[in-house]
């Protein structure tokens, strides 16, 4: 729970802070787009990728931990009476959030990608609305994907996603690769929902606090399952409100 409320307090002071605009990955896409040449372009990328990545740690975190505390919890209770019982535990969290980094670095590039895309098409340069309707129509069906369901279904059960990955040898590289296959099936669920972030801003606390606050009720809470088909349906409605030139996308 500490880290969680440091995640929140860093993200806070992040905000506040002059560097605010390096948590916006269009901000970042602005200083990556520029001059010529392949050198010159990963020499911009390489610390613009760590700068988006190390926020989006913090994010990840602040609202992706929260949802996954059942499992944590659960594992710091079954190994707090080993003399490792705590670097276990940092491990299990290890692969878990390496799994989110990974995701998050790969969707800053893809991000980079459709926007350059966006700049040599001349019908998304007069229709600038397409990608933020694109994204949010994408979260909206795949809250009614098979796949999401599994996912959340092998998320609900904490303890037999521990009893099944947890064998009690090389204990070290096994807490870390139950948190990296947890990380998997929550990122198999969530990766959607995070990816509105890209639409209504990457740096808003308010989006994070909801967004986090529906993907922890989709997964712990016993009435979740049943709020997956209305947020489904109120994205495609949003989708289609900004493809209709009603609602923009709110940052």
């Amino acid at each position: 729970m500490a880290l969680i409320a440091l995640a929140w307090l860093a993200l806070w002071l992040w905000g506040a802070s002059p560097y605010a605009p390096y948590l916006d990955h269009e901000e970042l896409g602005h200083l990556a787009s520029g001059g010529a040449g392949a050198g010159g372009l990963a020499a911009r990328l390489a610390p613009l990728v760590a700068l988006f990545v190390s926020g989006w740690t913090l994010m990840v975190v602040a609202m992706m931990l929260p949802t996954s505390l059942p499992l944590v919890l659960l594992f710091g209770r079954l190994t707090r009476r080993r003399p490792d019982g705590r670097l276990l535990l940092a491990l299990l969290l290890c692969g878990y959030v390496s799994v989110w980094a990974l995701f998050g670095a790969l969707a800053f590039l893809g991000d980079l990608l459709v926007h350059e895309g966006a700049e040599r098409s001349a019908w998304l340069g007069d229709n600038p609305w397409a990608i933020g309707a694109g994204t949010l129509a994408l979260a909206g069906l795949y809250q009614f994907a098979p796949l999401k369901n599994r996912c959340l279904q092998r998320c609900r059960s904490p303890l037999g996603f521990i009893t099944e990955h947890w064998r009690g040898e090389r204990e070290r590289s096994r807490a870390f690769r139950l948190g990296a296959h947890h990380g998997i099936f929550c990122l198999g669920c969530c990766w959607s929902l995070m990816l509105v972030m890209f639409a209504v801003g990457a740096g808003s606390l308010l989006w994070m606090l909801l967004l986090g606050a529906v993907m922890a009720a989709e997964k712990n809470a016993g009435w979740g399952r049943r709020i997956s088909a209305p947020v489904g349906i109120a994205l495609l409605c949003w989708a289609a409100a900004m493809a209709l030139g009603g609602v923009p996308a709110l940052r």
